[in-house]
């Protein structure tokens, strides 16, 4: 069986509006924030090791005044200012999530690289038939396919294409719609429509 593209009046709540490029901008960077581990760490002089004996006396040696061999100065030293761990993720309020994501479906539907697929035509999995289902609805580059949970076989078929990305209705994110060429929807998964996530 062929896959079955279909042809759907988009909603223009969702897919009709002026992109708000700052939003989508704002919303992008808190989200690739909230992905760094935030685990780097260098030594102070006060939690390195050793460095508590005066390394000379201070007056007479012809040498400049020291009082630790673990001052930032030293080699084997502590790090002045260096990095500590933290928490880089920022607060995004949901209204700004989902402007910006309306925004990066409204640029995507305005080139023409939304897809809604009624039926994939997979009957078991394979990534040959996943691969030429996609050239069957003229996707190329990198796509973003938003499937139903229920839709394993095409979930199995597609995942090990290196330029598809696979999420799920309720995964869907700015920052993965920005990144694809192409937006490919189940149906049951179109934002806006019955059974989809807005």
């Amino acid at each position: 069986m062929a896959v079955e593209k279909v042809i759907v009046e988009l909603d223009p709540e969702t897919f009709g509006i002026e992109p708000n490029v700052g939003v989508m901008h704002q919303v992008v960077n808190a989200q690739l924030a909230a992905k760094r581990a935030g685990t780097h760490k260098t030594k102070t002089r006060s939690e390195v090791r050793g460095g508590g004996a005066k390394p000379w006396k201070q007056k007479g040696t012809g040498r400049a005044r020291a009082g630790s061999s673990r001052s930032p100065l030293w080699i084997g030293g502590g790090v002045a200012h260096g990095p500590q761990p933290r928490d880089y993720s920022e607060r995004t309020n949901k209204k700004m999530k989902r402007l910006a994501l309306r925004s990066a479906l409204s640029d995507r539907a305005v080139m023409s690289r939304v897809v809604v697929v009624a039926d994939w035509g997979i009957d078991q999995p394979s990534t040959k038939a996943g691969k030429q289902a996609l050239t069957d609805l003229g996707v190329s580059g990198r796509a973003l396919v938003v499937l139903d949970r229920e839709n394993s076989l095409v979930w199995k078929s597609l995942r090990n294409l290196p330029e598809v990305h696979l999420l799920f209705g309720d995964q869907l994110n700015t920052y993965d719609v920005l990144v694809s060429d192409y937006v490919v929807f189940d149906q049951s998964q179109l934002p806006g429509s019955t059974g989809g996530e807005d």
